[in-house]
């Protein structure tokens, strides 16, 4: 397995060589953070460096020389004592057997050999701007360079960012990435199933989370790819609502918005139920306008179309839903040409999906136009109406009604294909009991092998929405 993957992650060095052409890339791998006083979050690798490398411990540096299409990787030797506490290091050996570097060293001899690598190329492929620490010793080495006039090697001329071509190789997914993304999305799918099950009128919101983050951890997700939001009632019509403290009342809509990460990819689903298994009417009206929106939207998620295609399909059904309900008055074009539809509908309709819950990648060419979509890509599909309570000059019948329906969508050679599909979501579906679950979902081995060693502690908790 863990040949496996070092010729994943070799196979993307050789194409990320291609790209950059000639120079050498540096990435920092991402630090610990602290949680109080005396201990951490668990670890999550950045994922620029677990993309190339596929190595999951903190304080690594990773330099790719293009030129010469060698791979050196610096790491935290092995430390008994201290692998005894926070848990086993690949160290030197490791690195090159099992994550295919060609050479390998301590991270203690980074400021001893990183000159001597970097002074052969003309360009540096670095992220200026991430880490102030890290610039400051990328700038002293090139400082020094300038100043050593007699050395015929000056050392890199530019610097140019190695995101640029890094992110366009992520947002177009490889089989195997699919293939975790599946499993994520099967996973999360399931957990919404098990969320509806447990919001009911009379219990609290966070006992939903529970059961979400239960069927993830059952299923070996690592945890949430972004913080859970159960919201029930008012609470739907908050964006980014995370206190997940109320309770369900009879009459409420729950708005559930939880996905998992899984070997290092994410998923993100949201869907939108009645806590007493009937919509009343005007909650219906909203969910079917939002039901509707999400699946003119998907008609767009085809290969050859532009990015925002699926935005302006979810919007053209979503306000002609406003007008018909009453929510926004006068005419169709000027409500279109003034936006005014944003005051229920405030966000975008997609975001790209991978081992980011908003993956990496541009969404404008070169030219400054949507660019147009390829397979391989995925996105999310989450149109919503949110008509806060104190929302004035609207019916009352409507105020404090929030409905978000989200799903995860591959762009095909042929059209696309919800990777959510499995989570049910049609008003039939919403209002009858959830199908009984499977309590435990068959266990898979990862498809990449990647390691990714955690230390003990809390994951942070990073919200999620377009």
């Amino acid at each position: 397995m863990k040949r496996d993957a070092a010729s994943i992650h070799a196979r993307r060095r050789s194409r990320l060589y291609d790209r950059l052409k000639e120079g050498v890339a540096l990435l920092f791998a991402a630090p610990e953070a602290r949680l109080g006083w005396d201990t951490e979050y668990r670890y999550r690798p950045d994922p620029d460096f677990l993309y190339l490398t596929g190595f999951g411990e903190p304080d690594a540096v990773a330099v790719l020389d293009a030129d010469r299409r060698r791979f050196v990787l610096f790491v935290r030797p092995r430390d008994r004592e201290r692998e005894t506490w926070t848990g086993y290091r690949a160290g030197v050996k490791g690195a090159v057997r099992d994550h295919g570097a060609d050479e390998a060293h301590a991270v203690e001899e980074l400021p001893k050999l990183l000159p001597d690598l970097l002074r052969k190329a003309s360009t540096l492929h670095y992220a200026l701007g991430v880490d102030p620490e890290r610039d400051r010793t990328v700038g002293e080495i090139l400082g020094r360079f300038r100043r050593e006039a007699r050395n015929p090697l000056r050392g890199p001329v530019r610097v140019l960012d190695v995101t640029e071509v890094l992110h366009e190789m992520r947002l177009v997914k490889e089989p195997e990435e699919l293939a975790l993304m599946e499993r994520s999305c099967e996973i999360a799918a399931r957990a919404h199933d098990d969320a509806r099950e447990a919001a009911r009128p009379g219990r609290f919101e966070y006992e939903a989370e529970a059961a979400v983050m239960r069927r993830f951890l059952e299923a070996g997700a690592s945890g949430f790819s972004y913080a859970p939001i159960v919201a029930s009632g008012p609470n739907a019509t908050v964006l980014h609502y995370v206190e997940n403290r109320r309770r369900i009342e009879e009459g409420d809509v729950v708005l559930v918005d939880a996905g998992c990460e899984y070997e290092g990819y994410a998923s993100d689903i949201t869907r939108t139920f009645p806590a007493s298994g009937r919509f009343t009417r005007e909650q219906e009206e909203v969910y079917r306008t939002v039901l509707a929106a999400q699946e003119a939207a998907i008609a767009k998620v085809v290969p050859g179309r532009p990015f925002q295609d699926a935005h302006d399909a979810a919007v053209d059904v979503l306000v002609d839903g406003l007008l018909s309900m009453g929510l926004l008055k006068g005419k169709r074009k000027s409500v279109l040409r003034k936006r005014s539809y944003e005051r229920f509908y405030m966000h975008r309709t997609s975001h790209w999906l991978g081992m980011d819950v908003h993956d990496r990648g541009r969404y404008l060419d070169s030219e400054g136009e949507p660019r147009l979509l390829v397979p391989g890509m995925v996105l999310t599909v989450e149109p919503g109406l949110y008509v806060r309570p104190d929302e004035k000059k609207v019916p009352g019948r409507f105020l404090g009604i929030g409905v978000r329906i989200e799903d995860d969508v591959l762009v095909t050679a042929d059209g696309n294909r919800v990777l959510t599909a499995s989570a049910p979501k049609s008003v039939e579906a919403m209002t009858s009991p959830p199908a009984p679950a499977r309590r435990r979902l068959p266990q898979r081995r990862p498809a990449t092998g990647t390691t990714v060693r955690a230390r003990p502690g809390r994951r942070p908790r990073a919200r999620g929405l377009a």
